[in-house]
């Protein structure tokens, strides 16, 4: 397959690498949508998907190792791309009726409902009417799944102000900055201050708001249900095109450096939380440095971890002064 020419970056500048995840998404639009058109230009692609060319034609090598087991080549995705046109034909084993197994029927029930919990503007008609055939699918999956369905799966996104939730949505979609009365956990205070809005998102239970403060001048993450009121301004925006990653916690370059010893029981913790490099230590062990904001925020990691995690350093005694006031905590207990 011979790269093309015509929708490359300008001046032939070098594109970054999507993330694995961009790519998949970017796929699982592109391959339907090329199979319908049958045999779109690869110019027409990359204007409809927003792709450079180079990026594009990347992303259809990897259909060329797509399939199932043993993966022959009749049953494998065939790839054609010729004469500036391109044609995506599956195997015969794609052609089958789609069968999921009980697990799968229960992760797409999830799915469903946690889409359903994320509340939509009043007054989009065009929400509500999918709203509308997502409960309808849904209600059809559950049944075909039978009764144990319904109980099996309990979706919970986080308690937040119903109100503060939507209008901080409907400034997010608008662009709008948002003027926030924001209570500080860490510092026990409550505080007023101008965000951009560029992504809420629902985590370990609950709701974040992801953006700009000009108060700090500095990228912020904020727990919805501590905003105690949420103001829309006149002023917009223009959201960065990557916003980063949507994670609880940020480690900053002024926070304490800790070093955490994780027995193999505890190794999510280096696949949870952001960290600055993970060693083996030997025994399964790993030995992971985080960044840490507060001793608060130390003592309920260690409290999650329980005897999966020991402190090997910090800075001032931070790292030592939680762990004694965990085990303070343990000492209580009956």
């Amino acid at each position: 397959m011979a790269p093309h020419r015509g929708c490359g970056s300008p001046g032939g500048a070098a594109v970054s690498r999507p993330a694995a995840a961009d790519r998949l998404a970017r796929l699982l639009a592109v391959v339907p949508w090329v199979v319908a058109q049958q045999g779109p230009t690869v110019r027409e692609v990359c204007e409809r998907f927003g792709v450079s060319e180079r990026d594009l034609l990347a992303d259809l090598q990897l259909l060329f190792m797509c399939g199932v087991y043993p993966f022959t080549p009749d049953s494998l995705i065939e790839v054609d791309v010729d004469d500036g046109r391109v044609w995506v034909r599956f195997a015969d084993w794609f052609r089958h009726p789609l069968r999921l197994t009980a697990a799968e029927g229960l992760a797409l029930v999830a799915a469903a409902r946690a889409l359903l919990e994320v509340p939509a503007r009043a007054d989009d008609i065009g929400a509500e009417a999918g709203r509308r055939a997502l409960r309808s699918a849904l209600s059809k999956l559950e049944g075909v799944l039978g009764p144990a369905s319904g109980g099996a799966v309990d979706v919970e996104l986080g308690d937040a102000p119903q109100g503060i939730l939507t209008s901080l949505n409907e400034a997010v979609e608008a662009r709008r900055k948002v003027l926030l009365e924001y209570y500080s956990f860490g510092r026990d205070a409550t505080s007023e201050r101008v965000v951009h809005p560029w992504r809420v998102f629902s985590s370990e239970g609950h709701w974040y708001l992801l953006g700009w403060c000009e108060r700090v001048r500095a990228r912020r993450l904020f727990r919805v249900d501590r905003v105690r009121s949420a103001e829309a301004l006149e002023d917009g925006f223009a959201p960065p095109e990557d916003p980063g990653p949507l994670s609880v916690y940020e480690g900053g370059a002024d926070d304490q450096l800790v070093v955490l010893d994780l027995s193999p029981g505890a190794a999510w913790v280096a696949d949870q939380y952001p960290n600055e490099g993970v060693e083996a230590a030997g025994d399964g062990h790993l030995q992971v440095r985080l960044r840490v904001s507060s001793t608060a925020w130390l003592e309920r990691l260690l409290l999650r971890a329980g005897p999966e995690v020991a402190v090997v350093s910090g800075p001032d005694g931070v790292g030592a002064a939680a762990a004694r006031r965990v085990l303070a905590v343990y000492d209580q207990v009956p």
